[in-house]
C-alpha cells in the first residue's frame, strides 16, 4: 500500500515548538498551510541536528560560486516566528528517520520525516524493506529555512541549563554533578 504523503509546498508556517515545561517537554515539528495543520513529534536532538544541518546546507550553497541563488547569511527578521505552536497540537506520528535536501529547480530546502518503526532484535537479522505508512514532506524557501533553524536553536536552548562540568541537565540549584571527585 502506498504511503500517505502530507506534502506542503511553500507552507504558511513551519516551526519547531514544544508542549510542556523544561525537563518534560515534547518537541514537535508543526507545519500549516491554510486550515491544514500537521504536528509530528520529534526528539530534542533531532530538532537540534535538523537546524544545524539546515544551516550547513545553506552555508555550502552560499560558498558555492556556481550557485545563482541568493542565500541569506542570517534569518530575515520578518520571517522569524516566535509564536507558540498552533493549538490544538495533535500528534500525527513520532518521527524516526528524517531527510534534508536541496531542490535547485525550485530553490527550496526539502525536509522529510518518516514515522518511527519499532522492531524486535530478532527482526534485525532479517533484511526487509519497510514502506512507511505516512511521510511528511515540506518544501521551504531559503529565507524560511534560516528562520526555521534560528527558532529551532532558540527552542532547544530554552530548556534546563546544563551543568558546566558534567553536561547533564540540572533539575535545580542543588544539582549533584555526576563526574567522579577527581574530575571536578
Amino acid at each position: 500500500m502506498a504511503p500517505i504523503v502530507h506534502a506542503f509546498d511553500w507552507p504558511d508556517r513551519f516551526v519547531v515548538g514544544t508542549v510542556g515545561g523544561p525537563g518534560a517537554r515534547t518537541f514537535f515539528i508543526q507545519v500549516r498551510a491554510g486550515n491544514q495543520i500537521i504536528s509530528v513529534a520529534v526528539e530534542k536532538e533531532q530538532s537540534a541536528v535538523l537546524a544545524e544541518r539546515m544551516d550547513e546546507v545553506l552555508d555550502e550553497l552560499m560558498a558555492d560560486d556556481s550557485n545563482s541563488y541568493s542565500i541569506p547569511a542570517l534569518a530575515p527578521e520578518e520571517l522569524v516566528d516566535i509564536d507558540p505552536l498552533d493549538q490544538p497540537v495533535e500528534e500525527q506520528f513520532r518521527a524516526g528517520a528524517m531527510s534534508l535536501g536541496w531542490d535547485p529547480a525550485t530553490a527550496q530546502i526539502v525536509i522529510e520525516a518518516f514515522p518511527l518503526v519499532e522492531s524486535d532484535e530478532e527482526d534485525l537479522e532479517q533484511v526487509e524493506v519497510i514502506v512507511p505508512e505516512e511521510i511528511l514532506r515540506v518544501r521551504i524557501p531559503v529565507g524560511s529555512a534560516r528562520a526555521f533553524a534560528k527558532r529551532t536553536r532558540d527552542v532547544v536552548g530554552a530548556g534546563r541549563p546544563l551543568c558546566p562540568l558534567c553536561g547533564v541537565p540540572m533539575e535545580s540549584d542543588d544539582h549533584v554533578c555526576t563526574l567522579p571527585e577527581g574530575f571536578r
